[in-house]
């Protein structure tokens, strides 16, 4: 779906949702561990794997270096179908490299997730102006199905004839807003809203569930570690359930690909009064597993 190369699109994403579901199961594991910013102590040193990686490409399997932030809802957020986060791209990544910032969850069927799919803008040299916007998404295997995720065309046309991923030019320093939603028994609509308040239906998923579960915003970047820094600011996360009634996370995870795992060790998450930033190519002054406060 997302990669900068046709013939390694599939590849590419593949691996992001991989991630992104395993990243998903630690922080289930690992909550008792998790520790805000004002309860954690002075630390000093690495705030990453031992080893570091601050140059070159990310050595992951698709090229690609991940950050992650995992929203912590409160106990009473249940029976979601309504997603929505807004997103302003600070800086933009350099001419030739892809980058991808999504709203992610998964399809729910009681305690049984069916997938998982993920919806955002992209910078990709392939696009008119760079700009695309996708929604797409994979079966989860305990599920009983594999494979990517069908759904309806797309509203606009794609440069590379991807059923995913459509032209979307989009403007640096504006805000844009996901939102994804249930619109009827199985089916989950993507839609894109502009600066001005002009919504773009991107096209339509199709997946068994009937609620959303473990949301999540993420970077997903092409560059290598060492280029000039991409910087977006998240904002507006919120979540509705069935009868409207709109939550916000009380806070969210810090999560980053390891350099084990082939990440960059110098991507960062930090605090903005309009929002939390993550930027490439940054000194890492917040740290795995660390609860950033989500300011309405």
């Amino acid at each position: 779906m997302c990669s900068l190369l046709q013939s390694s699109a599939r590849e590419g994403d593949n691996w992001s949702m991989f991630f992104s579901l395993l990243t998903q199961a630690v922080r289930a594991r690992s909550t008792s561990n998790q520790r805000t910013l004002a309860e954690r102590p002075a630390f000093r040193g690495n705030l990453g794997d031992v080893s570091s990686r601050t140059s070159g490409p990310p050595a992951s399997s698709n090229g690609a270096s991940s950050m992650h932030l995992f929203w912590n809802l409160p106990a009473e957020a249940i029976d979601i179908i309504d997603l929505r986060a807004t997103i302003e791209v600070l800086s933009t990544p350099p001419a030739e490299r892809l980058v991808f910032w999504a709203l992610q969850a998964n399809f729910m069927d009681g305690q049984q997730s069916m997938g998982a799919g993920h919806f955002g803008l992209q910078h990709h040299a392939a696009y008119p102006g760079a700009g695309a916007v996708n929604w797409g998404g994979y079966h989860d295997r305990a599920s009983g199905s594999t494979g990517e995720l069908v759904g309806s065309a797309l509203s606009a046309p794609s440069a590379l004839n991807n059923a995913n991923t459509c032209n979307y030019r989009w403007d640096a320093g504006l805000p844009y807003t996901y939102r994804i939603a249930l619109v009827s028994p199985g089916v989950w609509r993507g839609w894109i809203i502009d600066p001005v308040g002009v919504p773009t239906h991107v096209r339509d998923l199709h997946c068994s569930g009937s609620s959303l579960a473990h949301p999540m915003v993420w970077t997903e970047s092409f560059a290598h570690c060492d280029e000039p820094s991409t910087k977006v600011r998240w904002s507006g996360l919120e979540a509705r359930n069935f009868d409207g009634t709109v939550f916000t996370p009380d806070s969210v995870t810090v999560n980053y690909q390891t350099e084990t795992n082939g990440g960059c060790s110098n991507t960062n998450t930090s605090i903005e009064r309009h929002g939390i930033v993550q930027e490439t190519n940054a000194a890492r002054t917040v740290r795995q597993g660390d609860q950033l406060p989500v300011i309405s």
